[in-house]
This record gives C-alpha cells, structure tokens and sequence, in this order.
C-alpha cells in the first residue's frame, strides 16, 4: 500500500470563528463503489476501519442507535459522537455523510465528515470535514490561539486516515 495517489490534493482551512474545513481528494482510475445504497454505505464502513486500524485498535467504532462514536479502546470517552450516516447515490455521484454531535474533541456540535466518489469514467474520490470546531488548542479569538494541538495532532491523523482510506478503495476495486 505505499504506492503513489494519483491526483492527491489536501487543502486546511480555519474560519474566524474557528471552524475547521479539511478537503482530501483523490482520482481513481475505476469507480470504486457502486452508485447505490450499498455502495454509499461501504465508502463510510470502510472509513471507521481505516480509522479503527491507523489508530492501532487504540480509536474504535461504536455503533449505537443514535449514530457511530469513536471511543478510546471501544468503551473509553466518546472522541467524536456522529449522528446516523446520510447517504446520497444517484448517477454520477456516492456519498456518505455524518453529521458530527459532539464529543471531548468537539469544542460544540456542528460539521459534518463527507465521504465521496464523484464521476463516472475517471471518478474523484473525497474526505471532507467542514465546519468542525476542535476543542485541542484555545478558544477562538483568544489572542493566543494558535490551533497547533489540532494542526500537530487531529489534523495530521485526517489526512493519514484518509490517503489509506482511498489506497483501501482503490485496491479493492482493482481486485
């Protein structure tokens, strides 16, 4: 798995309010998910795993009623709460989306993580976190905000995560 993404791009962004935007994309050479329910459901299936295993089995999944959690070894405290995946599957575009609820890496609720596969001949795949606020660092507008713990940390695992996640993807439909 340590061949090269073709057409890896990542672009970090903090709003003043101190909203995070991630954006992680990919092309694929092949569709990797089909455009259905199914395939919707397997972009963010596969996500958790990539999470659960680039953590070392340290960040687990849990699933519960009201959505995913990820929990420190499957019980500890809730990292992220998620609300229950939407799923959107129509020609040309397969997407997963969950809503982020909260958690002690949450400074409030709100964003969402969005997993995608975009086209049909050359499709793009996508990881995206938009307007998440994460409580490592200090407040926003504090003179003294930086964002570094989030930067040094969360943000490095996204993009870790996510360049595995779209290898696993794209090896998949290859095989």
């Amino acid at each position: 798995m340590r061949h090269e993404l073709e057409g890896w791009r990542s672009a970090q962004a903090r709003g003043p309010d101190g909203t995070i935007e991630s954006d992680e994309r990919v092309q694929a050479a092949r569709t990797v998910v089909p455009p259905t329910e199914e395939g919707a459901r397997r972009l963010g299936d596969r996500y958790w795993r990539e999470v659960a295993y680039a953590s070392g089995g340290l960040v687990r999944v849990r699933w519960t009623a009201a959505g995913p959690e990820l929990r420190l070894l499957g019980r500890g405290p809730r990292l992220l709460r998620f609300a229950p995946a939407e799923t959107v599957h129509v020609p040309g575009c397969v997407s997963c989306r969950f809503e982020i609820l909260g958690g002690v890496l949450a400074q409030r609720p709100g964003g969402a993580l969005e997993l995608s596969q975009t086209g049909k001949d050359e499709p793009e795949l996508r990881a995206a976190v938009t307007g998440f606020v994460p409580r490592l660092g200090l407040r926003p507008g504090s003179p003294r905000w930086s964002g570094a713990l989030y930067d040094h940390v969360q943000r490095r695992l996204h993009v870790a995560i996510s360049r595995r996640y779209f290898r696993r993807l794209i090896e998949e439909a290859a095989s």
